[in-house]
């Protein structure tokens, strides 16, 4: 991935953890051989990333300064994992799994109620810098789909309606609940029990009486 400077992201834009984040990235690297500090590579990052809303070239080269590692290890890993954003996002990130199980439970209605209701399309952000919405190959919650995640939490079972909600939500400020917005717990069958329906033996089931 080639790097071009622009004016919000390019070397001279100072960058540098908070005394809090400074501590914590301290901390991450104690983890390891001072020999293998490296390794605190994806972590310091994530950190980065945190404090500053993206991965700009200015995070990735104080990582590497703060690690002693060439500047180039840093942009291998931040150029190779797709968590790392190299573009300013919004307040809240989209990640809408659009993989054939979510696809299959209507993804695609969730992506084309997404972008009536905000008025972008994948890979744009809202001019007020609340929404960035991109697609994303399977988020690991197949059972619960359609998903998306919005930053770190995860809104499964979603409905246009629900979907809906959820942004309004966000862009009142407010934190809607994550998980299934369909009410069932986590991922438990949406058809409701099958198995497991009485109360469980107790201690001593099947055991011979004479031990």
């Amino acid at each position: 991935m080639q790097h071009r400077d622009t004016a919000e992201n390019n070397p001279n834009v100072p960058f540098e953890f908070t005394p809090a984040n400074l501590k914590r990235a301290q901390e991450i690297i104690r983890k390891y051989p001072p020999q293998y500090k490296k390794a605190a590579t994806i972590p310091l990052l994530d950190l980065g990333q945190r404090q500053n809303g993206w991965t700009s070239i200015s995070v990735m080269n104080y990582v590497a300064q703060l690690l002693e590692m060439p500047p180039m290890r840093v942009y291998e890993v931040a150029t190779f994992y797709t968590m790392f954003n190299r573009q300013p996002v919004g307040k809240y990130f989209l990640q809408l799994c659009t993989t054939t199980p979510c696809q299959l439970c209507g993804s695609d209605k969730i992506l084309e109620t997404i972008q009536q209701h905000l008025g972008i399309k994948v890979g744009e952000t809202t001019k007020d810098k609340l929404f960035t919405l991109v697609e994303v190959e399977c988020a690991g919650a197949c059972v619960n789909a359609p998903v998306l995640a919005v930053n770190d939490d995860y809104f499964e079972d979603l409905t246009s309606d629900t979907t809906k909600k959820i942004l309004d939500a966000l862009k009142a400020g407010k934190a809607p609940k994550a998980g299934p917005q369909s009410g069932r717990m986590n991922c438990e069958p949406a058809g409701g029990f099958t198995t497991l329906l009485s109360d469980p033996p107790g201690p001593g089931f099947r055991v011979r009486a004479d031990l």
